[in-house]
């Protein structure tokens, strides 16, 4: 089944990347399963990525970012010499997956331990993006702060100004 997201993207502006993802999912046909994966959410902004990565060491395992995309591929090593092998039951076979990242999400670390690869994800939010609070300014003041003048004191408010309070030296 193929759905049309065109009429979703119509009155939409500047979510070209969440068409793309949507795109591109919709193109997959077959998702991998190997290797198993945790997705975890740790913190309000960081996220931890698990996989079971059995057999495979840390020089075997590359981690990319690449156009929002974060590539974990596994290439085994040359296999050691085990004796014969009468049943095969951990798979080492090569392995690449990968995960879309959000705007503003970047990889901080990786780590591995008892065979599980633990990928460390947070996203920052830049200064400009961040909520910030808009003055309201009153119809009868004719003079309007720009940002490059400095605000007023957090104390002196516009009612304040209009109506002085007497001060101890002038009483």
């Amino acid at each position: 089944m193929s759905y049309d997201f065109a009429p979703l993207f119509r009155t939409a502006i500047g979510f070209d990347r969440l068409a793309q993802v949507m795109d591109t999912a919709s193109r997959s046909a077959a998702t991998p399963s190997y290797p198993p994966y945790d997705i975890a959410k740790t913190g309000n902004d960081s996220y931890a990525l698990t996989m079971a990565v059995a057999g495979f060491g840390p020089d075997d395992i590359e981690l990319v970012v690449q156009d929002n995309t974060l590539i974990v591929s596994g290439r085994v090593s040359d296999p050691q010499n085990e004796g014969e092998i009468l049943h095969r039951g951990i798979a080492r076979r090569a392995f690449e997956r990968r995960f879309a990242l959000a705007d503003h999400v970047e990889v901080t670390g990786a780590d591995m331990n008892n065979g599980l690869l633990r990928i460390s994800v947070r996203q920052i939010v830049p200064e400009a993006l961040k909520p910030r609070r808009i003055p309201v300014q009153s119809g009868n003041q004719t003079e309007l702060v720009t940002k490059t003048e400095t605000p007023l004191p957090a104390q002196t408010t516009p009612q304040a100004q209009a109506n002085p309070q007497p001060t101890a030296a002038a009483a």
